[in-house]
Parts: structure tokens; sequence; C-alpha cells
């Protein structure tokens, strides 16, 4: 069991908590439960927040010692620097392995205690410009949703939090459980693009065309030689036209769209079945078992093997996660 710990300070975001809350502290029907949540605060007892309502925490810092991950879910007034204490707890947690992340302002208190220094990080856009002035040591993404690093990793605005938060189970659990999480919150599994295409000044034109049934198109066809020529064809428009659209709609290109939709189809038949390599690549639309593995390797940092053998054993274990051991070289 994963031991998730959520640290709030007030005046404290409920949104950005909620993020933590509902990815990791939500029993679902169908699915083993993979996660404890819990709150702590630096001074245990009513907690300000932001919508007007005090919410009771009786755990303090000391409940950061027993976490598996610790999510910081925004840190207002984001200025204002942690106390000594939270600052020792922050490190002493990552020090002894956990993994520590961050919703939102939370990055600001992930730099304080120095867990960013010489790290890419990101932020809420419209923070990104004083975070970058109040820690010039830390390499700044105003465009990304999230940065994970494997020990540390940061998310951008609220919103983002639930991208970060689904992206960890992900890495944790594999696809097909986050999946299944992400249909009950009736949300996609994977958000493209960064945050740039909310913070941008809106165009004065409107979108011209919804490119939700050319999607819906696609993914029936993943296993078929879709190109961005067909696509384009099918839609009724130029090729330029429909990289217009998938910047305006999704910020990302057809073809990256494309592959990131194959790998995850791959990733879900590596997870559910016993097909070779080989077979599970042509289903997917990524033609080969070396093409499969070199996708693999560059978007995972993994191999299709190594990756069967941990999500596999997750879903046939009795709900544990599986070790983090190293994986032994495919075959």
């Amino acid at each position: 069991m994963h031991r998730v710990a959520a640290l709030v300070h007030p005046p404290q975001s409920t949104f950005e908590l909620g993020c933590a809350a509902q990815m990791f502290g939500v029993e679902r029907a169908g699915l083993p439960v993979r996660y404890t949540f819990g709150v702590c605060t630096e001074h245990p007892g009513p907690v300000a927040t932001l919508a007007g309502f005090d919410m009771l925490v009786t755990d303090g810092l000391d409940a950061l010692d027993a976490a598996d991950t610790v999510v910081v879910p925004g840190w207002l007034p984001a200025g204002r620097p942690p106390s000594p204490a939270v600052v020792h707890a922050l490190r002493r947690a990552h020090s002894r392995g956990a993994r520590v992340v961050s919703i939102c302002s939370g990055a600001f208190a992930l730099a304080h205690a120095g867990l960013l220094d010489g790290r890419k990080a990101t932020t809420h856009w419209a923070l990104a410009g004083e975070f970058a002035a109040r820690f010039p040591h830390v390499q700044v993404d105003p465009d990304v949703l999230y940065v994970d690093h494997g020990d540390v990793a940061t998310s951008a605005g609220a919103g983002a939090g639930i991208d970060l938060c689904m992206h960890l189970i992900r890495s944790d659990q594999g696809a097909r459980y986050a999946a299944h999480v992400a249909r009950t919150m009736v949300m996609p599994p994977h958000r493209e693009g960064g945050q740039l295409q909310y913070s941008a000044p809106p165009r004065p034109a409107q979108i011209d065309g919804t490119l939700a049934p050319l999607l819906d198109w696609i993914a029936e066809r993943l296993g078929e030689p879709v190109t961005i020529e067909t696509m384009a064809a099918h839609a009724g428009v130029s090729t330029r036209t429909l990289a217009r659209r998938f910047a305006e709609q999704l910020g990302t290109s057809p073809g990256h769209w494309l592959l990131t939709r194959r790998i995850a189809a791959a990733q879900d038949l590596l997870e559910s079945s016993d097909l070779p390599l080989d077979a599970i690549a042509r289903r997917s639309g990524l033609s080969s078992a070396t093409n499969l593995r070199r996708r693999f390797l560059t978007a995972l940092g993994t191999t299709p093997g190594a990756y069967r053998r941990t999500f596999r054993t997750q879903a046939d274990s009795a709900g544990a996660p599986a070790s983090s051991s190293t994986q032994p070289p495919e075959s």
C-alpha cells in the first residue's frame, strides 16, 4: 500500500487539496485499493481555507515520516517562506526516499527546501516570473503541465495537479489502472499540450471545427496505416489546417498525438494480454517489435518486456504495488 500525505498550509486552496484527495484517497468499485491518503499540517487544529471555512487537521508534520509520497497542494501566499520546521520535514522525507510533489504554488515550498536546485520545475504560469526571480538555481519551464524527476515532481496551475497525479498513478500502477481512474472521473487519462495554451491571450477568431469526431475515428483505427494526410482527408481539410486545429485545441501536433495514443494502446495490451510483441506492435499501429521497443524507450524509459513484467505482476497481486527493483534486460 502506497501512503500519500498532503501537507496543508493556511489559507489552503480546497481545489488543489481536492485534486490529490480525489486521485489518491477514493476507493473505486472494481479497482484494487493501492493508496492510503491523509492530511497533515505544521500546527494541528483548524486550518483556514480560501473557500471561507476552516477544516480540522489532526496530524502534524511527523505524519510525513511514514509517507511514500508527500504532496504540497499549493502554498499561499507564494512569497511567504515555509517555517524551518516545514523545510526540515520536507528535506527529511525526501532524504529517506519519499517522493515529494507540488501542485501549483506548492513549488515555492519545495524550492525553499532546496529540493529543486539545479532542476527543471514548473508552477502556475502567472507565478513563473516571480518563481524564477526568487529561485535562480531552478530551471523554470512555464509551458509544461508538469515535470517529474521521479523523486520530485511539480505541476502547473491548479487543474494541472490532476494531470500530474494521473501521471503518477500511471507510473505507479500502469496505464490500465490509470485509465479506470480517469473513466470514473470522466476525464482523459492524459491531456496533451502545455499550459501556455491557457495563458495566451484569446485569438480574435473562434476555433473552427471540433476535433472530437476525428479523434474518435482515429482511436478506432490505431492498427491501420493512419497518416497525417489520411487524417486531414477524413476531416476534409488541408494538412496545414489540421496542424493548426491540433495546436489550438490540443496544444500538440497530429503526429505526436497519434504516437501517444498508439503507445497508450500498446501499454494496455501489454498489461491485459499475453500477445507477443510483434502482434501488439501491429495492433497498436507501431508496425514491429523493434519500433515498439524504440518508442517505449524514448517515451517511457523502459522496454515493453520490463513494462509488462512490472504491471502484470501488480495486476496479479492482491493490490500491492510492484517492487521498484531493476528489471532484467529484455530478451
